[in-house]
């Protein structure tokens, strides 16, 4: 009975949240992901657009949407990190 006793103690002042320095670190691990999204690719459209020159203006376009899309996932947790 004591055990139980120290242990509801013990769980009374954690609330579950994320705060302080751990944040800072989750949002920059989260961070990593969509840098290296853009950055491969942003390098095959390069390639893809040096193969096929005729091409590049389709590429471009794809291009510039797929790194609205990676980057719209940086800034959702930007946005939770201010949040938390």
């Amino acid at each position: 009975m004591e055990l139980l006793a120290l242990a509801q103690e013990a769980t009374t002042g954690l609330t579950g949240d994320i705060s302080g320095s751990l944040a800072v670190i989750g949002y920059g691990l989260a961070a990593i992901g969509p840098g290296v999204g853009i950055g491969i690719l942003a390098g095959n459209a390069v390639q893809a657009m040096a193969r096929q020159p005729e091409a590049a203006g389709m590429v471009r376009t794809t291009m510039f949407l797929g790194i609205a899309f990676t980057e719209a996932l940086a800034l959702i947790g930007f946005v939770l990190f201010f949040l938390a």
